[in-house]
């Protein structure tokens, strides 16, 4: 009595344990893959499941959430031959966890490498002012290639964003020399424009003064004293002869031409370069 008893409690224990040991249960969001002696048999969904104890094996259980995959900074060339840092980040999710397992043997790696050799090539094909205002242009342009070539790894590209895009040092100090060298061009011109304007307004105010050559001989000679003061204070100073009578005749004559543009005498013409024609 005692033996069968033993035999049914043991038996009653085993059918549990071995129904205990078939059910799976599957978290919301995620998916597994099921072998039976070494094939693939089945997925399973997101609540309760069943398989075959002993038989069955699940092999992978992932998760078909939307993941991020962070792209480490990466040399690149432009069109220009201008060596960039870049780096970006996508968003992907696996669509088909059955193709994602048995296709491709590491998918983080796989799409890794195929962002870096795809931007690598975007990048290539622009010059570097277009890097930066082509931004959301470079976005799209590798959403759509990675989504194309991902379609048989059982993966959506859902998202591409390229986060910085950095020359290097070498370059970025060339930019800035260049900048600077722009700058002081501007400077000087709108400073050479000041002048001329300046020369301008004298020589309408000297028309109205009865005795416009003395003030423009005293002031003439004014600046005259002033710029060899300071080139007296430099410590490269040296020893500059100036006229100031040659001034005074360019200040004159601008002067005279204002006043009457016809009292300037025409310039002599110039020689025919195929000699005198003949009657």
């Amino acid at each position: 009595m005692d033996i069968l008893l033993y035999s049914v409690l043991a038996a009653f224990i085993s059918t549990v344990g071995a129904f205990l040991a078939s059910i799976r249960i599957i978290n919301e969001g995620n998916e597994a893959l099921v072998e039976r002696l070494g094939q693939y048999n089945k997925k399973l969904t997101p609540g309760l499941n069943f398989i075959v104890p002993v038989v069955d094996s699940i092999v992978v259980e992932e998760t078909t959430r939307e993941k991020v995959l962070g792209i480490d900074p990466q040399n690149a060339i432009s069109k220009d031959n201008v060596s960039l840092r870049v780096d970006a980040v996508v968003y992907w999710q696996i669509i088909d966890l059955e193709k994602t397992f048995y296709v491709v043997e590491d998918i983080t790696s796989a799409i890794e490498n195929l962002v870096v050799t795809t931007l690598r090539s975007a990048i290539g094909r622009l010059e570097l002012e277009e890097t930066y205002s082509s931004r959301d242009k470079i976005n799209q342009e590798l959403l759509q290639q990675l989504d194309e070539a991902t379609g048989n790894w059982g993966v959506k590209i859902t998202r591409v964003e390229v986060r910085e895009i950095t020359p290097a040092r070498t370059v970025m100090e060339s930019l800035e020399l260049e900048r600077a060298a722009e700058s002081k061009k501007r400077a000087a011109l709108l400073e050479t424009e000041g002048t001329v304007k300046s020369i301008e307004m004298l020589s309408k105010a000297l028309q109205l003064q009865p005795d416009a050559q003395k003030v423009l001989q005293y002031l003439v000679a004014q600046r005259y004293v002033d710029a060899n003061e300071k080139l007296s204070e430099s410590p490269n100073s040296k020893i500059v002869f100036m006229d100031p009578n040659a001034l005074n005749q360019a200040m004159t004559d601008l002067m005279l031409h204002r006043e009457n543009p016809s009292s300037i005498p025409p310039k002599p013409p110039g020689n025919a370069g195929n000699g005198s024609q003949g009657s």
